[in-house]
């Protein structure tokens, strides 16, 4: 299962304040331990809103709205994503627990969110693996 840990933004981050040499230090001993044990599939920090660009579409239909940032932090913008594949929700969370937490930067949100498997991807895998193993049991037939 595929999980998106969602680090919230902090009035900190959204400044570009940086968080010092301890953070980035811990958050390095963290990276190495989600990498060692073989979950992690991304990790982005992301520049604050001021640098992004929002696209809204009117419930009415109509074009699109292009906003620049920064956005408000109400709407919560995003400041990190981690992409994990993990065995289940509690293990997802216990990586996002062990997420190093930057005393002194005010509140910090962490989301946990499952990402939705492509059923169609997930069918042709499935036919690729019988098809593999159908092969392989018929090799192994032939040669006795």
């Amino acid at each position: 299962m595929r999980f998106m840990l969602l680090v919230k933004a902090t009035g900190h981050s959204e400044a570009g304040i940086e968080r010092g040499d301890d953070y980035d230090s811990a958050w390095m001993s963290y990276r190495e331990a989600i990498s060692g044990a073989g979950v992690l599939l991304a990790d982005e920090r992301l520049l604050p809103s001021a640098s992004g660009v929002k696209i809204s579409y009117p419930a009415s239909g109509g074009p699109p709205e292009v906003t620049a940032g920064p956005f408000a932090r109400e709407t919560e913008p995003v400041a990190r994503c981690v992409l994990i594949d993990v065995r289940t929700v509690d293990e997802a969370i216990a990586w996002a627990l062990r997420m190093p937490n930057p005393s002194g930067c005010g509140a910090r949100v962490i989301e946990v969110r499952e990402a939705a498997e492509d059923e169609f991807a997930l069918r042709v895998l499935r036919s690729q693996v019988f098809t593999t193993d159908l092969a392989d049991g018929i090799e192994r037939f032939r040669k006795k």
